[in-house]
């Protein structure tokens, strides 16, 4: 059944927009009236319907305190989840029992142990929970509730998790334990020692070494006892077993990136890498506002430009045999691939150079992704899923553990790059296979595959599959989907079997979920464009009713009169799909009057979903677009190529060029509402951050009658400067691809600057550095180029936290468009 919202909250319409539809998408509007910022109300409005700037910016408490870190109690009647202090950035814990009033009470500090559960591990038998509160680690008998500690160290123990037999296994630092529930013994698993192996008691090599020993007899007496010490150690080790013998030795030099511990308690999977921190030093960046009113140089990461090539040694340690045995890579298909044959012939080319392919060992390394490393829970099998440095495979492989070599199970290849989503995947343990994500059709699906066999796809159609929870009886996975909407996610249930899919909730908007410990019920927090997150409890079937849980949304936020903008699918000129775009219309439009203003705001990421039906992470931009249309303007919102939500193909579009299609997409939205919301082409703007900065950016510099001003935020102007992380995925490196770099960043554009700019830029800024504004500057100012400015902000990082820099930011953004539109 449909969800019914607050009353007070605004609906809207979805428009899917045909090419030759000539008509805005009509947008449902509040009651009360709404005038222009620091004017004189209308007749019949008071002060208290205007959206003002001061309001928008204030400290985000004012909108009420919504829930966070969700997650069901033990009896499947009680959620728990976080809240925010209002005027602290301190979270509370709180409990509410379903079915009654209210928003649940404050669990006490002395609780606290019993109640932080969130990520529990519950062992075979679903009797026993294992978790780590504080770094220490415990244990809930699920029937009677009972709470037992198992350690009270000053050590952080985690990684905690349910052996085979039973009991119970954590991590403290890099040395890994067994602790016996019946008999409270803790038994030393693995130590992992970072440096070489010990070669013993020496001879010495040199001359005056040997010299010493034959002419001193103290000096050769001490290293004979040394060396009789030694014999007895290792002789004790190996006769007594009472005698811990743990230690691994992994290599000086090295880090450990991953260590996985076995159900059985037999082996461990750990990788490691080469430790280059002193090679590839970070980057500094002087804070200007300290406490101690000193400049303090804070270390930040290095750029894309080091390129930084990133491998890891594959290691199963036999906990039995204290035996090391290393894993190569060498039977996953393509590792020795020139996967970047044709772009570095590109470059080369350029050059006046011929770029000769060879085959050599790629570097890979495990991939970057929550739970990478799947043992089954017999601990015999295990799966490893991982990526190469370049970005175009992902494997998933199995270990023979009698050959001690990777098996794989699955290749998929990307000419462009694998998504650092959809990389969820697991055993079905009752049938020893495989389950995993995987974009290959063009959008992440699910598919089961019995190990040396040919995989089956379950899931199908133009809509993404993500966040899967497997039930425990192995027949079903839960999942989140946009199957109805690009901008809709509701939660579904596979039948794995069948291959059949249920929609199970119908509530429209966004919806996140967790199933119950029961499996009867989810947990979900829902929002819709002008509704923050609220939970709401339903029967995990379909057609249920959720039922609201919390009311945290404040009357002062509800009263307000926000535009709720519809979301069009805007023809493209460059492609089949559409672009999907919020757009705001002012109340009470009217084709046939005076021309408007209109802005278009650009979401940053980059691979970000922002035309959704769900609240925004973009919910300062929400308030002030609403603003905006308060007084007149219409403003654009669009999911342009390269954001999320949309498949594989409208992810990789900008693949080695970043900028051009994104413009592309923003010209044709600005066409659709010249032609179908009364909008002047001659008075257009734009502004966004970080990516969205970058795009306002790319559109002054390259397309400049797009728009006849811009703000750019936090902007990026030069992605050699950027983090490897993101940027190598779409643009490879500076080494390989200097072509990429070039189109790509707006640095070398900035000719094109002919219309007024202004640029917001943080200076503690540790994700696109303050650095890239500078550098921006000076390239304007050798240019010779007038009609720009730039704020600075000297204590806010990449997200801005003070609200008197939000306020001072925005008032400087409404005044260009005030002035320039």
């Amino acid at each position: 059944m449909k969800l019914q919202l607050l009353a007070a909250a605004i609906s809207f319409s979805l428009v899917a927009c045909a090419a030759n539809q000539n008509t805005p998408s009509s947008v449902s509007k509040p009651e009360k009236a709404a005038e222009v910022v620091k004017a004189a109300p209308a007749a019949g409005m008071d002060n208290s319907d205007i959206i003002t700037l001061k309001q928008i910016m204030a400290d985000p408490d004012w909108l009420g305190r919504a829930p966070e870190s969700w997650y069901w109690g033990d009896d499947n009647q009680t959620v728990f989840f976080k809240q925010k202090r209002e005027g602290s950035p301190i979270r509370d814990l709180y409990r509410k029992t379903t079915g009654t009033e209210g928003n649940g009470k404050q669990v006490t500090l002395a609780n606290m142990h019993a109640a932080s559960d969130m990520y529990a591990v519950t062992n075979n038998n679903g009797t026993l929970e294992a978790y780590e509160f504080e770094g220490n680690v415990f244990v809930k008998d699920l029937a009677s509730k009972k709470v037992r500690q198992l350690t009270f160290t000053s050590a952080y123990e985690y990684s905690v998790m349910f052996l085979a037999d039973g009991n119970v296994a954590y991590r403290a630092g890099n040395t890994f334990y067994r602790h016996d529930l019946e008999t409270n013994q803790v038994t030393e698993l693995a130590n992992l020692l970072i440096a070489d192996e010990p070669e013993g008691i020496k001879e010495p090599d040199t001359y005056i070494g040997k010299e010493q020993h034959k002419l001193i007899d103290y000096v050769a007496l001490q290293h004979r006892n040394a060396k009789l010490a030694k014999q007895q150690k290792d002789a004790l080790k190996k006769g007594n077993k009472a005698i811990t013998k743990t230690d691994f030795y992994l290599g000086e030099g090295n880090k450990i990136v991953h260590a996985s511990l076995s159900p059985a308690g037999d082996k461990l999977f750990v990788s490691i890498a080469e430790d280059v921190a002193d090679r590839y030093p970070n980057d500094i960046m002087p804070n200007y506002i300290a406490g101690d009113a000193q400049i303090k140089a804070q270390q930040v990461r290095s750029r894309v430009s080091d390129n930084r090539k990133y491998s890891e040694t594959l290691l199963i340690l036999d906990l039995n045999s204290m035996e090391k045995a290393e894993l190569s890579y060498e039977s996953l298909p393509g590792f020795d691939q020139d996967v970047l044959a044709k772009v570095r012939e590109e470059n080369y080319q350029r050059q006046g150079k011929e770029y000769s392919s060879e085959k050599q060992p790629r570097d890979i390394h495990v991939i970057r992704a929550s739970f990478p490393i799947q043992w089954h829970k017999n601990g015999q099998q295990l799966a490893v899923m991982l990526e190469a440095w370049d970005n175009k495979d992902r494997w998933i492989a199995t270990v023979d553990f009698k050959e001690n070599s990777l098996v794989s199970q699955h290749r998929l290849h990307d000419d462009a790059w694998i998504n650092w989503s959809f990389n969820e995947f697991g055993w079905l343990n009752n049938s020893d296979k495989l389950y995993y994500l995987s974009e290959e059709s063009g959008y992440s699906h699910v598919y089961v595959k019995a190990l040396g066999e040919k995989a089956t796809q379950l899931t199908s159609g133009k809509y993404e599959v993500r966040d899967l929870t497997l039930s425990r009886d192995e027949q079903t996975l839960y999942f989140k989907g946009n199957k109805k909407h690009p901008g809709i996610y509701e939660i579904y249930s596979l039948d794995i079997g069948k291959g059949e899919v249920t929609a199970l909730t119908d509530l429209g908007g966004k919806n996140d979920y967790q199933l119950s410990n029961d499996e009867s019920k989810l947990l979900i927090e829902h929002s819709e464009i002008t509704m923050p997150p609220e939970l709401y409890v339903q029967d995990a079937v379909a057609g249920a009713t959720a039922v609201r849980l919390t009311h945290t949304v404040s009357e002062k936020f509800l009263s307000l009169p926000w535009t709720a903008p519809s979301v069009v699918a805007i023809p493209s000129s460059h492609q089949e799909q559409p672009i999907y775009t919020k757009v705001y219309l002012p109340k009470n439009f009217d084709k046939s009057a005076e021309k408007r203003r209109a802005v278009m705001f650009t979401h940053g990421a980059g691979y970000l979903q922002n035309a959704h039906l769900g609240w925004s992470v973009y919910f300062r931009e929400f308030m002030f677009n609403s603003m905006l249309a308060q007084q007149g303007y219409v403003v654009m919102d669009p999911d342009y190529r390269a954001s999320e939500g949309y498949g594989r193909d409208w992810r990789t579009a900008i693949y080695r060029h970043m900028g051009k299609p994104e413009v592309q997409d923003m010209r044709d939205a600005v066409n659709w509402v010249v032609e179908n919301a009364n909008v002047d082409k001659d008075r257009v703007g734009t502004y966004g951050g970080s990516y969205g900065g970058f795009l306002t950016l790319m559109s002054l510099f390259t397309d400049p009658e797009l728009f006849q001003t811009g703000a750019a935020i936090r902007l990026v102007s030069d992605w050699a400067h950027y983090n490897h992380g993101y940027t190598s995925n779409i643009l490879n490196t500076p080494e390989d691809d200097a072509i990429a770099y070039e189109r790509s960043s707006p640095i070398y554009f900035a000719e094109g600057l002919t219309k007024p700019l202004l640029i917001n830029a943080p200076m503690v800024d540790d994700n696109v550095f303050f650095q890239d504004t500078v550098r921006l500057v000076q390239r304007l100012i050798e240019l010779e180029k007038q009609d720009f400015e730039t704020a600075i902000y000297p204590v806010e990082p990449h997200g801005f936290v003070q609200p008197s820099s939000w306020l001072d930011e925005y008032r400087r953004i409404y005044k260009l468009f005030e002035t320039k539109l």
